[in-house]
């Protein structure tokens, strides 16, 4: 490989344009040589705007070309795993978007395939709704502020009321978007940073905007749930309930997480980054200061293109911890369709 870093674009939504084809084009000896849209006048479009010199009208050929080391995934899920499973083959590292997969069997596809072919850099987009605090509550966990970790409550909610009239989002169409749920999947991957992973669920969940009209205006059937409840039991000894909804208006609290322990209680706001805590005898929350030194930031591109250079190694997000949150993603749908309490561990192995 050169000292340029020669990078191939399949897929540029609003996450790639907005953040990682500008963040790539920050680091030093990177060139974006290719993309490859879903349509041949919005690769053009991008390709003007960022200045891209080639476009591909089929992304097995930008995969196969010699002409990239590296591939950045911005599709939608239904294509994460066979992009990154082609990518791989060719000798490409490959960054690709979350949420991992379209279930937790692609997952393990990626997981292993990336074992296989352990010169190759393999990321996922990282959730970033904790980024600022994570270090901070690891820190405080550590350090027994929480003492033993009792329960976990996680909300991620609209303050909106139903919507009966929007169109059909990616994020309703289960062809597209598959067994992930709402902010499910990056709620979990924030909590794995924290206190680990979920051992069994339990879940229930509705439906209950059931049609939507796709752009060509034809109404089409939707089966992944707006309103989502799960309790679950943590590898660490907690007892967890998250919900996730997008029908709860004027909820006063939308978005936030909470640990209580035996000792203290932590609580996280991502809408402000804010983290409070309190400890056995005070008499409420209050805001803790994070230090400079411990405030995390997006550096998604730079961890990337340093891992392939050999500077770092991917910590912001694993094939690892993707194919765990796939796993609860799906143990979660296994639940609501069975009615059953579902071990995380036994899907996609």
């Amino acid at each position: 490989m050169s000292s340029t870093i020669r990078i191939g674009i399949v897929g540029a939504g609003d996450n790639t344009r907005l953040h990682h084809i500008p963040g790539l084009k920050k680091q030093d000896s990177v060139e974006i040589v290719s993309v490859c849209n879903r349509r041949l006048e919005s690769s053009q479009k991008v390709a003007k705007e960022f200045s891209i010199p080639k476009i591909h009208t089929d992304w097995k050929t930008l995969i196969a070309s010699d002409e990239i080391d590296a591939v950045v995934i911005g599709t939608w899920p239904y294509l994460h795993c066979p992009i990154t499973l082609a990518a791989l083959d060719a000798g490409k590292h490959v960054m690709t978007e979350a949420r991992m997969a379209m279930n937790a069997q692609e997952a393990r596809l990626m997981l292993d395939k990336s074992k296989m072919n352990p010169q190759l850099v393999t990321q996922i987009v990282p959730s970033p709704i904790t980024l600022q605090i994570d270090r901070m509550v690891q820190k405080l966990i550590a350090e027994n502020f929480l003492g033993e970790i009792l329960a976990l409550d996680v909300k991620s909610n609209s303050t909106s009321f139903i919507d009966f009239s929007s169109s059909l989002h990616w994020r309703h169409d289960r062809t597209l978007s598959g067994l992930n749920i709402l902010a499910m999947g990056i709620w979990y991957e924030a909590i794995l940073r924290w206190i680990g992973e979920a051992t069994q669920v339990i879940a229930m969940s509705k439906v209950n905007v059931k049609q939507r009209k796709d752009g060509n205006g034809i109404l089409r059937s939707v089966t992944i749930p707006d309103h989502l409840d799960i309790l679950t039991k943590m590898a660490c000894g907690a007892q967890g309930h998250w919900q996730f909804s997008a029908v709860t208006g004027l909820t006063p609290s939308p978005s936030e997480a909470w640990l209580f322990g035996s000792e203290g209680t932590l609580c996280c706001n991502p809408e402000s980054a804010d983290l409070y805590g309190g400890k056995r005898g005070d008499s409420g929350l209050k805001k803790i200061s994070v230090p400079p030194e411990l405030i995390g930031k997006w550096r998604v591109e730079e961890e990337f293109i340093n891992a392939i250079r050999g500077q770092e190694k991917i910590s912001h997000t694993s094939f690892e911890e993707g194919f765990k949150y796939m796993q609860f993603t799906e143990a979660v749908s296994e639940s609501f369709w069975t009615g059953d309490t579902v071990s995380v561990q036994n899907i996609g192995r």
